[in-house]
């Protein structure tokens, strides 16, 4: 993504222009999730244009860029200890203001990174704690959506970053780390998304035979330029179908629109979003 990514090596910059379409509700259908029964919300769903930005815009750049209408959804950093950027403007006021602006919001975790990932970062998965770090973190997540004023029937997606696949010992790891976080935001009823690249971390997710608990939504990167979730999507067609599928297609765009600049990442959108109390 942008410049807080922990793996941005081979990425360029581009500028490509699609349609958007705005839809609520979805295939994904609402199921049981947690021991005492009750049911999932079904999810909120958005179809077009996203982007992402390492700190969160404040409210009036947001309104501005709104109001052209370019893009209908925002990723934005809400948690978790390898989280890049402060976020100043990222407050349940923020979140409530912009989703009256008509936003959707793509609410991002960025957890523990593979053990065998060359980084700095604060926390890593460790084979003997990916199942207990995984629901702690998972836990974290939905706590940290809640206080933003998401709801359940949100979905939260983890971020991973670029790693060596090669190694069974990591792949192990980091999958029995997104099976315990996945498990965990389940049973606060909220849905699991996953972020990863399509050489690297999302690959072990969308070829691993076990296919339980794995996320229910996929936010591929891959920086093709091309809008969709479809033409390029490189996994078995059968995955996340039914409106479950993000494509990061273009990094480190700097665009203006409304007289406002940002530099952001985008995305092909259509996957659940956040549910925004009102």
């Amino acid at each position: 993504m942008s410049s807080h990514r922990m793996s941005r090596r081979g990425r360029y910059v581009a500028w490509s222009v699609a349609g958007a379409a705005l839809l609520v509700g979805g295939a994904l259908t609402a199921q049981a999730a947690t021991s005492s029964g009750s049911a999932r919300p079904a999810p909120t769903v958005y179809s077009g244009r996203a982007f992402d930005t390492c700190t969160a815009p404040s409210l009036s750049a947001m309104k501005t860029w709104k109001a052209t209408n370019f893009y209908g959804a925002g990723a934005v950093y809400i948690g978790g200890k390898n989280r890049g950027c402060a976020q100043p403007q990222l407050t349940a006021s923020w979140v409530k203001s912009v989703s009256a602006a008509g936003w959707k919001l793509i609410p991002l975790y960025v957890g523990a990174q593979p053990p065998c990932q060359t980084s700095r970062n604060p926390e890593k998965i460790t084979p003997a704690s990916a199942a207990s770090l995984g629901a702690t973190d998972g836990a974290d997540a939905v706590a940290k959506a809640t206080a933003l004023g998401m709801k359940a029937g949100s979905a939260v997606y983890l971020d991973m970053e670029s790693y060596n696949v090669s190694d069974t010992s990591c792949v192990n790891a980091v999958l029995t780390y997104i099976r315990a976080w996945d498990k965990a935001v389940h049973a606060k009823n909220y849905w699991a998304g996953f972020y990863g690249f399509k050489s690297t971390s999302a690959t072990p997710v969308a070829t691993a035979k076990d296919r339980t608990d794995l996320p229910d939504a996929l936010w591929y990167a891959l920086y093709d330029q091309v809008y969709t979730t479809t033409s390029d999507f490189p996994y078995a067609s059968t995955l996340w179908t039914g409106h479950r599928r993000g494509h990061q297609y273009l990094v480190n765009s700097k665009e203006t629109h409304g007289g406002v600049t940002l530099t952001v990442d985008r995305s092909t959108w259509d996957a659940p979003v956040a549910v925004v109390a009102k």
